[in-house]
């Protein structure tokens, strides 16, 4: 798209940044991005992916705004619980920047709905909160080639990954993380989360999908970044490709396909 005076002067601190400029902000404003998610991870990575300019936002989330999600899901008011947040989200990006388009899908996806979601955007940022749907975001984009953004926060702790299956070098979200039927996890209802610590992995996941977008420095692909709430402290992890993974190795090529399961 052409940047209009109006949209020239909008996004100008971005453009003043010799790694974005003019051609990163016309690619930035080009994309279209699936949030799975408008929970704590999906609220801020919205907010500042929708004031940033992404062109297409697809925001997706079956379930409703609740008293409890207030606490850190800041792209819901009070006046939105009960309502969907997908819809409440869709709103609060909206009336940040009218200049994009926002589609919010009522959903939790799962098979087609996820196909058809992901092969419709450039890229995917999983804001989810259970193993099931991060596994089945990750075999769609493996599946369809799509790079994916990965974000993780319970108690004070964090985690970020980028994954890129179109790149040789890159590990997908199940190299990292293998599924088993009987693995354990903790969800915020349960453990708790420090509310701004979804904001700081939230505002990280936005930052690695704009830096992929613009093709500004180096996307977090093949490391793990694991943040420490409590100590302050960042530590990154080289993350190989596991060879033998039947989600991206070479018998997952061979067969040709990857079955997306439900989310």
């Amino acid at each position: 798209m052409e940047l209009t005076d109006d949209l020239l002067l909008r996004y100008s601190r971005h453009i003043l940044l010799p790694e974005i400029g003019v051609a990163g902000q016309t690619r930035i404003c080009d994309a279209s991005v699936l949030i799975v998610g408008a929970g704590g991870l999906g609220c801020p990575v919205a907010l500042y992916l929708g004031a940033a300019g992404v062109g297409r936002l697809v925001l997706a989330d079956g379930d409703t705004v609740d008293l409890t999600n207030l606490q850190r899901q800041i792209g819901h008011a009070t006046t939105a619980i009960g309502e969907n947040k997908a819809d409440s989200l869709a709103r609060s990006v909206r009336a940040i920047n009218p200049e994009i388009e926002v589609s919010p899908l009522q959903e939790v996806l799962a098979d087609s709905a996820l196909h058809k979601a992901v092969a419709a955007v450039d890229l995917v940022v999983d804001a989810s909160d259970n193993f099931a749907t991060r596994h089945a975001v990750n075999r769609a984009c493996v599946l369809l080639g799509k790079p994916l953004v990965s974000g993780a926060a319970i108690g004070f702790s964090g985690q970020l990954a980028v994954f890129d299956s179109g790149r040789a070098d890159s590990p997908c979200y199940h190299c990292l993380f293998p599924e088993h039927a009987d693995e354990p996890e903790l969800r915020c209802a349960e453990a708790g989360v420090i509310s701004p610590l979804v904001g700081v992995i939230g505002a990280m996941q936005a930052l690695e999908t704009l830096k992929y977008l613009a093709r500004a420095g180096e996307p977090l692909i093949g490391r793990l970044l694991l943040w420490d709430g409590l100590r302050a402290d960042a530590r990154v992890m080289k993350v190989p490709r596991d060879p033998a993974c039947p989600v991206c190795g070479p018998a997952a090529s061979a067969s040709g396909r990857v079955d997306v399961e439900q989310a």
